[in-house]
This record gives structure tokens, sequence and C-alpha cells, in this order.
């Protein structure tokens, strides 16, 4: 039996032929299939008929009811007489469609026959995807901004490889360049406090972490006796290379416990030294899309969506930020992976970013669309009600592994995931480790734990589940209905995840699981003397538990058995 959305396409598409023989019709009828945001307005809603409009100059309300007609006509001979119960025309046209229980409960079975892979989306074209993301400067610990940026990067990626397609992640460390070589000079001065037994006056524009001390004291221990004898300059040197390296050993273990792994390290000194960068630069001036002004050296980025002209090199003939970019992006479109789409997840510095850079890939022969550049917006981190300030050169900021040891791995992914990454974020401490339902990630958490103290008790009573589909039409309570129609919305949550390339869709949905299942589990006994209805409920509460672990999962967040 073909997947009811197809089938509906379907039938969909025979219905326009047959009401509307000269409309220009979009031959991908399933893309005006949506899931009503109230379940009274049916299970899945088309609005087809609201682009068809204008084009045929009728109210969309009349060709609803015209196509309406069509579809009565064609619903026995497509076959789903017995999976739609009723068709409607609802507002300005929209059409519903209501699902038969038959229908509804059949997912309970689908879930149980996919198992791990219910939810996985049909018929996508597989991609090879380079994600890149967190990408922080090896000149601190990772922040609370870092810690967004690495759960947005991390289920996404999840959520891509879940659907389907091939996502290398990858981390660009900018381990060469100005900000390196203030954070040398500022281990330095810690270095020298350490050796001097006093504290020294540290400049504005140094990094003045209370971090650097911890490794300055590092460097004593492992590299001291190689110091003495060297010239300032030198130990600065030194200083520089061992803090960078000290420092991202330090990200890398952070990630690890958040659970994010890179495939990947990608090191922009390496690229520096491979002359990538001259090379791209010579390709641009064949191109003809730079010019010199003033001395320096232009990118014509206006020409290509820029809203003004961009500096690579300086008049001073140094490099702008921007063109070994260009050349990490050309390095990655070239690679013999053949990645054909780029993903770049930036903090909300970044907004004028986006246009010059995909300037720079239509520059080099690419198309701008092989490029997504994602921004993820600042977080406000608040504690007892108040907003805690964060400022990383004078070291009062909130690292990643502060709100891990405050909250949690899971509560931490969860809440940064809890708003649309272009969107700020407020993030509330107290609430996170909280233990009550007013805390998402614990009342999902607690639905999963809670269905498997369901199963200990049915096992307790030397009961086996058998996953017989004859029970199914048992579940006629609107509670169990809600959640089987819930379970068979995961396919879309997934799907618009997916094409959005925005985690969060799965949030409110694991929300709205959680809660209808808590609601089922309280007015509901589910072990009951009844062994068909029980049998029935059981096989329900599994498949709840499945989609549970399965979306949790794609967050990556863990599904606990006890809490």
């Amino acid at each position: 039996m073909i997947p009811i959305k197809e089938a509906l396409s379907e039938l969909l598409s025979e219905a326009l032929k047959k009401t509307f023989e000269h409309a220009l019709l979009d031959s991908d009828t399933a893309s005006s299939f949506e899931t009503p945001r109230e379940e009274k307005f049916g299970d899945i809603s088309t609005h087809v008929v609201l682009k068809l409009s204008k084009e045929l100059k009728k109210p969309p309300r009349a060709l609803a009811d015209a196509l309406l007609k069509s579809m009565h006509a064609l619903l026995q001979g497509a076959g789903l007489g017995a999976r739609i119960s009723k068709i409607s025309v609802e507002g300005p046209g929209f059409i519903n469609f209501y699902y038969s229980q038959t229908e509804i409960a059949d997912v309970v079975m689908r879930v149980k026959n996919e198992g791990d892979s219910f939810g996985r989306p049909k018929g996508l074209r597989r991609k090879n995807i380079l994600l890149e993301f967190v990408s922080a400067n090896p000149t601190g610990p990772l922040t609370v901004a870092h810690g967004r940026q690495a759960a947005l990067g991390d289920s996404l990626a999840r959520i891509l490889e879940f659907c389907g397609h091939k996502v290398t992640r990858e981390y660009y460390n900018n381990d060469e360049g100005v900000q390196i070589e203030t954070l040398g000079k500022s281990t330095y001065l810690r270095y020298c406090e350490i050796k001097e037994g006093k504290s020294l006056e540290i400049p504005e524009n140094f990094y003045r972490g209370i971090y650097l001390v911890d490794t300055a004291a590092k460097l004593i221990e492992k590299k001291g006796k190689n110091l003495s004898g060297m010239s300032e300059n030198q130990i600065i040197e030194a200083c520089k290379n061992f803090a960078k390296e000290d420092i991202l050993q330090g990200i890398k273990k952070d990630l690890k416990d958040f659970d994010v792994t890179f495939d990947s390290y990608f090191s922009q000194a390496e690229l520096m030294i491979s002359g990538a960068v001259e090379k791209v630069l010579e390709e641009l001036k064949t191109k003809g899309v730079v010019y010199e002004k003033e001395g320096a050296v232009w990118f014509e980025s206006t020409r290509l969506g820029d809203d003004k002209d961009r500096v690579l090199v300086k008049s001073d003939k140094t490099y702008t930020y921007l063109l070994p970019d260009i050349a990490y992006h050309k390095n990655k479109l070239t690679r013999s992976d053949k990645y054909d789409f780029l993903i770049d997840i930036l903090g909300p510095d970044h907004h004028g970013y986006i246009a010059r850079i995909k300037a720079a890939v239509e520059a080099l022969g690419f198309s701008k669309n092989t490029l997504e550049i994602l921004i993820a917006q600042l977080v406000t981190l608040y504690e007892d009600g108040k907003q805690v300030r964060m400022s990383t050169r004078a070291g009062e900021f909130v690292t990643l592994r502060e709100i891990m040891d405050e909250v949690g791995k899971d509560a931490g992914r969860f809440f940064f995931l809890m708003r649309k990454f272009d969107t700020h974020l407020d993030f509330d401490l107290a609430l996170a480790k909280s233990q009550t339902p007013e805390n998402p990630v614990f009342y999902i958490q607690y639905a999963h734990a809670r269905i498997q103290s369901v199963k200990n008790l049915f096992h307790e009573k030397n009961k086996t589940l058998v996953w017989d589909e004859k029970c199914l039409p048992r579940l006629t309570d609107e509670r169990e209905t809600r959640l089987m129609r819930l379970l068979s919305q995961f396919e879309d949550a997934v799907l618009g995840a997916e094409k959005t390339l925005e985690p969060y869709r799965l949030v409110p949905y694991l929300m709205d699981l959680a809660a209808a299942f808590h609601r089922f589990y309280t007015e509901n006994r589910i072990v009951v003397d009844d062994a068909s209805l029980t049998n029935a409920r059981m096989m329900l509460v599994e498949t709840t538990q499945q989609v549970l672990r399965t979306g949790l999962r794609l967050l990556g967040v863990s599904a606990p058995l006890k809490m």
C-alpha cells in the first residue's frame, strides 16, 4: 500500500486535470500539502486552488468546490475509500482530508516495521555536503555563543545524515593572523607574571582571561628548560605556538564532552603556506573582478550582488581576512570529495559576510546556490533572573564547559536549539536545571523513561507483546488518536528540518508528542484486564518511545530509561 500522502498527491493531480483541463498546473502537487495547525481541520490539507485562482480569475472557494466534486468521483477508483473518511473545503479554499481510523492506526505498524529509520523522508536526492561550524579562533575556551553553534551544527548534521545525505563535519582553525599574534603576547605576559612572581599591567587589546595563567603555567612545566637562553621575541613565539595548540586541545575536549565531533580540522596556517591565497588572488585578477585603488587591491563584489566592494589586500600589502576565506571556499569546492553543497554556520557578527563570500563563489565560476550561510544569533544567559554579561577579551565570559557543568550536556544542547537559529536566544539556567514539566528537555526525556516503566510493569506480569494489527481497531480513544496522529507527522517534522536546515523544527514536535503521551498515561490505564486492548496500547506506547528516542537522537540528546 503506497503512503497516504503519495496516494493523495496522485488523486489530486488526476482531479486537477479532470476539473481544469487548460490550466497551467504545477506538476508537483505534493508541495501544496501541509499539516493543518489544528486537528479540527483534518490530517492533511492542500492550498493548490489558491495558486490557481489568479490564473483562472475565479474565486478560490468556487475552484475548491469544483475540485472537491472531482475528487469524490475518483476516490473509490484510487483505492482511498477506506483510507479517507471525509474531504471538506474550509476557509478561502483550503481542501482538508480526514483520515479514517484504520489509516490513523496504520502508523503503529509502520513504526514497528521501519524501526530506527521511521521518519526518514522518501525520495530525496542524496547530496554530498560539507558542513563547517563552530570554527572558533584558538584564542580562548568555547563560549556560550559557540555552544549554540555547536549544537546547531551537530544536530543539523545528524538530521541530514538521517535523511540520507553524506555529511562531512569541518572545523576551520584560524591558527594564524593578528589575533594569534595577540594571543602569543598575552600568554607571554602571564608567563612573565609567573616567573617574576608579581602582577603586570595587561594592555586593553590583549586577551585578559584567567585561562591564560593556566596555559602559561603548563608552558613553563613542559617547555620551561627549553625557553632559558631564548630572546624575548623567541619566547613570545614559543608562547604563541604552545597557547594556540593548548587551547585547541581544550576546545576539542569540550566539543567531545558536548557530543560533537569533526571529521577534519582545517588549518588556515597551512592554507597560507600552500600558496592557495596568492593563487586565488591571481585567479580573481584574471577574471577581471579586482582593481587597485589608493594602494589597496579591491574585490569588485558589487557586480555580483554585494552592497559595496571589499578590500582584499591593504595598502601595507597585508591581506584582509576575506582573501584567505575566499581561498578556503575555493579549496572546499575543488576537493576530490566533490561536495555539491556547502553549509557555513557563523556567529551574529558575520551578517555582512554572506553577500561578499557568495559573490566570491560566483566570481570563481560556481553557483551561489552551492553555498548556504546560516547565522546563529546571540545567546543571552540568565542566572537568578539576572543577565550574565560576557566580554571575551576581558575574560568576563561564560564558557561552554561551565554550561555543561551547570545544566548538563542534554539540557545544554536542547536549550540551544529551543529557538530558530536566526532569532535571539534567552538561556535560563534555573529552568534548564529544573526537573519539572516546565523544563522541556526533562519533560520529553521523562516521557521516554515513563514508557520504559510501563513496559517493565507489563513484562513483570509475565505478559508478552504481540505485534498484531488486528488489535489496532481498539485504539479509538481521543488521546490514543492524538498520539497516532502525531506519530504520523514525524516524517514531516524531519523533512521540514532538512529543507530549512533548521533543527528547531523537531523541538515543538517532540514537546507535543511528549505532552500527548503524558496526557494519555494520566487519563488511561494501559495495562488492563482486557488483553486485546492492553496489547494495542502497549503497541502504541512502544512506537511512541521509538519516535521519542529517534527525535532526541537527532538533536544529540540522550533518551534515558530511568529518571
